[in-house]
């Protein structure tokens, strides 16, 4: 017991003291926590207090809500003279029904309560036939931008999905019958499995981007890949090359692409100079007339000439159908800044492809292939340089057995 009193043992009261003064910082810290948690409860219910009272004091009343179906119901009344839809949808009615049917069955669009198919697919279609803008499509539709925002889009993806049924890139088992049917091109350009091009679409994208995407007159551009068959039907679409990309560049990427452009063997695509020319890319012989407006006023007058013309009228397909596509589509015509962020101007592009080919298909409209058929031949394009180091021998082999061939029974 003497030893124990005796002892060392007392109680350490700072070691006591600084305990309780951390309990007590502890406490004072997780109080501070819950005042500001509430604080912050309370103003995001003030804020949804308020929003819906604003909400509820825009609400349209009920003259107002069934003025605007009227007016809609109008407009689809207007719509349904064929010179008025070719006008304001760039289809007739009866093309533009089923369309709305074919999204229906197969892209997974739906009505609405308040919105039917028709008129989801209307907003879309005038929205890219026009390139309006949201505010001038809330005129029209009497819908609030943010409908018509949701609408566009859900309409857009619809479309996307229907990729796979209209962009059908060609198997290489059968002759084109554009070339099987035409003696100027059979059998010369039997193994020909359609034409490759690019051409730029304007974008719009951050300024630490810019000066990848910035070409002629400083625009901004997309470079835009695609092939298609003689039937002026997209067969292959590449969006979203920045603008200052080669299309020798992107044609060589593609090619090593896992889900790409399909080459088989002994089978070629024609394109022009910006391309290389090799087995299964065949280019115009250079320093040699090539344009057909060349060929208006002197026939030719060698095999690379011949070769070149008749190139030249067949590959002349995809700048007609890139004719025919920005016609169709201003939203992606326009000389002007796009007001949709850049993957949306990507798949924009993408659904006009898709829509281009369902048109053309079943709504040709051959009054605008003819002006983009009489644009082109009064048009003078740019002479472009072929990468001369990547041309192979086999592509030298190939378009020199063409031109032999078809000019021998030329001067027969």
């Amino acid at each position: 017991m003497e030893d124990f009193i005796g002892s060392d043992h007392e109680p350490n009261v700072e070691d006591d003291s600084s305990e309780f003064d951390s309990l007590v910082m502890t406490w004072d810290k997780m109080r501070q926590y819950a005042t500001i948690k509430i604080i912050c409860l309370v103003t995001y219910g003030l804020y949804i207090i308020q929003k819906r009272s604003v909400i509820h004091n825009h609400m349209p009343s009920r003259e107002e809500t069934i003025a605007r179906e009227i007016a809609r119901r109008n407009l689809f009344t207007f719509l349904i003279n064929p010179r008025r839809s070719r006008h304001f949808l760039h289809m007739l009615p009866e093309t533009f029904a089923q369309l709305c049917t074919l999204l229906r069955t197969r892209g997974q669009l739906k009505d609405t309560r308040h919105a039917s198919v028709e008129e989801q697919v209307a907003i879309f279609i005038y929205a890219i036939a026009h390139n309006v803008r949201n505010c001038v499509l809330q005129v029209v539709f009497r819908r609030s931008g943010e409908t018509i925002s949701r609408y566009f889009h859900r309409v857009l993806e619809a479309i996307i999905s229907l990729e796979d049924q209209f962009l059908i890139q060609p198997d290489g088992t059968s002759i084109l019958s554009e070339i099987m049917n035409n003696n100027r091109f059979y059998p010369y350009f039997k193994d020909c499995i359609g034409a490759i091009d690019g051409t730029h679409v304007r974008v719009k994208v951050s300024n630490s981007n810019a000066p990848r995407y910035r070409v002629r007159k400083n625009w901004l551009t997309q470079n835009v890949l695609a092939a298609c068959t003689f039937d002026l039907k997209f067969t292959y679409v590449l969006p979203g090359w920045e603008g200052t990309t080669s299309d020798s560049r992107i044609i060589k990427d593609e090619l090593n692409r896992e889900y790409r452009l399909h080459t088989f063997e002994g089978k070629y695509y024609l394109v022009d100079a910006g391309f290389m020319l090799t087995g299964a890319l065949l280019t115009p012989y250079r320093g040699v007339r090539y344009h057909l407006k060349e060929y208006s006023f002197r026939a030719p007058e060698n095999a690379q000439e011949l070769f070149n013309l008749r190139h030249a009228s067949l590959r002349n397909a995809i700048e007609r159908a890139f004719g025919v596509l920005k016609k169709r589509f201003a939203i992606i015509a326009s000389s002007t800044e796009p007001h949709y962020t850049f993957d949306t101007q990507r798949d924009v592009f993408l659904a006009c492809c898709i829509l281009h080919n369902f048109l053309m298909s079943i709504d040709p409209d051959e009054e605008l292939i003819a002006e983009v058929d009489r644009e082109l031949l009064n048009s003078r394009r740019r002479p472009r340089r072929n990468a001369i180091d990547e041309d192979t021998e086999e592509g030298k082999i190939i378009r020199d057995n063409i031109a032999s061939q078809m000019w021998n029974a030329y001067v027969l």
